[in-house]
């Protein structure tokens, strides 16, 4: 069985909705999805009605934007397993999704006020169906080009990076209260993509907090990226989970399930 334990809809900052998800799942015969939206639970309850009706198993889940202090590097950590309205991690994430969504707005409004022609209506309404207003939203607004464009990968780093305008980010919670609040919720913490943030430094200290898993298989990560997570996995009882990291047409991933191999 296929079971892709990474995958994004419009609840955070994907462009597909759980019912396209699962649509797409049962085509590719994908038996297990885990919804785990950025710093937030909402909808689960009803994914996993819909799961139902597909014939998927749908997973609870997070993911929750955190970050390495110590190191000053981002850190993603998956919550599987979880509930909607899991106290915890509601309690961690209410507040990084206010941050999120005010500094979106604030992009926006550098965007409005340098002249670009951007659909302002468009990209409030993406944000206002998701639970915060993202950097997805306003591209989705801004431009036609498809995210993997060579166009729309320079307008993004034009405006978002390397001090464009509308380059600032915000402050996200701790992993090590990420891995907790999971582990609190009766969740199973797995660090998500360590080879894409180069994260691996921060596992030990992750597993002192009851982290219980890690993300060998990914799209971003290389067959050295398979051996780390394996060693690690290994060394520390964790459990190797895969994940396509699904965005829709708000990322590059092409569909639900993609490199994730058959259990």
């Amino acid at each position: 069985m296929i079971a892709d334990l990474h995958v994004h809809t419009t609840i955070s900052d994907g462009s597909d909705t759980f019912e396209d998800v699962l649509e797409q799942a049962r085509q590719r015969g994908i038996g297990r999805i885990a919804f785990t939206n950025h710093d937030t639970t909402r909808g689960l309850d009803e994914a996993e009605e819909l799961g139902r009706r597909y014939g998927v198993q749908v997973t609870g889940g997070i993911e929750v934007s955190a970050y390495d202090f110590k190191r000053n590097r981002k850190v993603h950590v998956l919550g599987l397993g979880l509930r909607e309205g899991s106290p915890a991690v509601e309690a961690l994430c209410g507040p990084l999704l206010e941050r999120r969504n005010a500094n979106s707005l604030w992009q926006l409004d550098q965007l409005v006020a340098a002249g670009y022609d951007i659909d302002v209506q468009r990209a409030l309404e993406l944000g206002h169906a998701s639970t915060a207003l993202y950097k997805q939203h306003i591209m989705a607004a801004l431009t036609n080009e498809p995210y993997v464009s060579a166009a729309y990968r320079t307008l993004y780093k034009g405006l978002f990076k390397n001090g464009g305008i509308c380059d600032r980010d915000i402050v996200y919670v701790d992993a090590r209260d990420a891995v907790r609040a999971i582990a609190e919720d009766g969740g199973m913490p797995v660090l998500a993509h360590p080879g894409q943030l180069d994260s691996y430094d921060v596992v030990s200290e992750l597993v002192d907090c009851g982290l219980r898993g890690i993300e060998r298989n990914h799209p971003d990560h290389t067959p050295v990226d398979h051996v780390r997570c394996a060693r690690l996995a290994e060394r520390y009882g964790l459990t190797c989970t895969s994940g396509s990291d699904y965005h829709g047409r708000f990322g590059s991933v092409p569909h639900p399930g993609f490199r994730v191999p058959a259990a």
